[in-house]
């Protein structure tokens, strides 16, 4: 291909990372660099952070990638097509207000929002476009969409738990994807989650009420995350699994997620819209 049909293709989008040094961030940075679609624009970390000031791709010990690990959100975002945020919840709204000023697509999977978080991502949401999900990867989308249509089948003589294993290191629980799927299984029987939720079980707690969703968190060692729908009756029990080994998989779909939204109008999203499912 000529140069001058070179110059008449256009831009590929401009990516910010945020919480760059971190594990996800560096797994998100090493994927956009070999991505034909896109481009690095941005690395962003906490003010303090070792590496503010250094090429993102020196500081990973690897070939200068072109772009400083800065904490100026404000400059970094506003040159972006999209941001990709695995961080933690305040840091998303605060990036969200930004994202949203520069009517580029945000793409959340930081979990453990509360409802102010979600309140705020809801306002950022109505001027640029905002795809949220408590887990990014294509198997899991599944298994949400299969939760929801067993509950629907089954009655409330079975009873539904979600047990989850993550890392040592993750800070909330029950994780986001554990959420997701209770929050399936809830619609799958016309109700919501808020209503039949039964959190982490301690002590005396008496009989179990028909028709809640349980759940039930393990921490250890270096767990990249396994999830367990169960629904269990009298006599018989179907599980559902989704079993992760590789991170990547939650990276690739945040990146996908980012494509997909370059052409969407402002509005919340979320990974079923961008697979179509």
């Amino acid at each position: 291909m000529s140069d001058l049909q070179n110059t008449n293709q256009p831009p590929r989008p401009g990516v910010v990372v945020t919480g760059a040094s971190g594990r996800m961030g560096q797994m998100l940075v090493r994927l956009i660099l070999d991505h034909p679609e896109l481009r690095l624009v941005g690395a962003l970390d906490r003010p303090g952070q070792p590496w503010i000031g250094q090429d993102i791709g020196t500081a990973m010990g690897g070939a200068p990638a072109g772009a400083i690990v800065t904490d100026d959100a404000v400059t970094a975002i506003a040159q972006a097509q999209a941001v990709i945020d695995f961080t933690t919840p305040d840091a998303t709204v605060g990036f969200a207000e930004l994202t949203a000023q520069a009517r580029a697509v945000h793409v959340i999977g930081t979990t453990g929002l509360g409802p102010d978080h979600l309140a705020a991502l809801e306002a950022a949401a109505r001027h640029a476009p905002i795809i949220r999900a408590g887990n990014m990867s294509l198997g899991v989308n599944l298994l949400v969409g299969l939760t929801r249509k067993v509950a629907a089948a089954l009655g409330e003589g079975w009873d539904i738990e979600v047990v989850e294993s993550h890392h040592r290191h993750k800070v909330d629980a029950p994780s986001g994807t554990a959420l997701m799927l209770g929050e399936a299984a809830a619609e799958g029987r016309g109700t919501t989650l808020d209503d039949v939720r039964t959190p982490a079980r301690e002590g005396i707690t008496g009989a179990r009420e028909p028709g809640t969703i349980g759940f039930a968190a393990i921490r250890g060692g270096d767990v990249v995350g396994e999830h367990d729908v169960i629904f269990a009756a009298e006599g018989e029990r179907i599980v559902l699994r989704h079993l992760a080994t590789d991170r990547a998989i939650f990276a690739r779909g945040a990146i996908r997620a980012a494509l997909w939204g370059q052409d969407k109008g402002p509005g919340s999203y979320d990974m079923h819209d961008v697979l179509g499912l």
